[in-house]
């Protein structure tokens, strides 16, 4: 098993994705956060969709921690860990595969389904957690927002 041991540090780490994912919905943006973490357990960086505050087609909270990490060796993206509140979209899916990160931690995957088959398909160990509070996250916005979810994952509202 490749990147850090997540049975005693994973509520941490989803914690810090979850915070972001707060922070993310504070500004009146999506609530998904996520989390890069490095094999010894440090958080690299975190991030939350910011498509609504920055008017971007392309942040969501898997690319903003990437882009908040910065340019990283390839040696420190393949032995860590993308912590991330909701499944990962096919974007995401596609820059945690580019990038070679072998383990990807979800919050939860009830509300949206994402890139998880073709991940494992292709190797990552992904670890679905069914957190409650990232459910209750997403059933909140969603309720609330239905157009703008529907925007941020491709779709017609």
């Amino acid at each position: 098993m490749s990147g850090p041991d997540l049975g005693t540090a994973q509520e941490h780490y989803l914690a810090a994705a979850i915070a972001a994912a707060r922070q993310g919905r504070s500004e009146g943006g999506i609530p998904i956060g996520a989390a890069l973490v490095s094999a010894n357990g440090e958080i690299l960086a975190t991030g939350y969709n910011k498509r609504v505050q920055l008017g971007s087609a392309i942040r969501h909270g898997e690319t903003d921690a990437l882009e908040n990490a910065g340019r990283l060796p390839a040696s420190v993206y393949a032995r860590s860990t993308m912590v991330t509140t909701l499944s990962p979209c096919d974007m995401c899916t596609g820059a945690i595969l580019l990038y070679k990160i072998p383990r990807v931690v979800v919050g939860e995957n009830r509300t949206f389904y994402g890139g998880e088959d073709l991940l494992r398909s292709r190797g990552v160990e992904v670890v679905v957690v069914d957190d409650d509070e990232c459910v209750q996250l997403m059933t909140e916005f969603i309720a609330a927002e239905p157009q703008l979810w529907n925007e941020d994952i491709g779709e017609e509202a």
